[in-house]
């Protein structure tokens, strides 16, 4: 089953009308927010599996295929 973040990832990748950029840029914003929801889920003591892995998966996946370089890791900040 194909979730709605997977389509979505996959509608990007396929636009012709936008630049690689602007792929990477819009891949990205939902990367961020499937990352949030991601850390959400995980504080929920209901839930110990959030489900967010395979969109992060698919959206890491798209934005490799694009050729976009891995984001430099800033330490958390308090």
């Amino acid at each position: 089953m194909v979730t709605f973040k997977e389509m979505r990832v996959q509608r990007i990748v396929e636009d012709n009308d936008l630049t690689v950029d602007e792929k990477i840029e819009q891949l990205r914003e939902i990367e961020a927010e499937a990352r949030a929801l991601q850390r959400a889920a995980s504080e929920s003591a209901m839930n110990d599996n959030d489900g967010w892995d395979a969109d992060l998966r698919e959206v890491r996946r798209a934005l490799d295929k694009l050729g976009a370089k891995e984001p430099q890791k800033n330490g958390a900040s308090l």
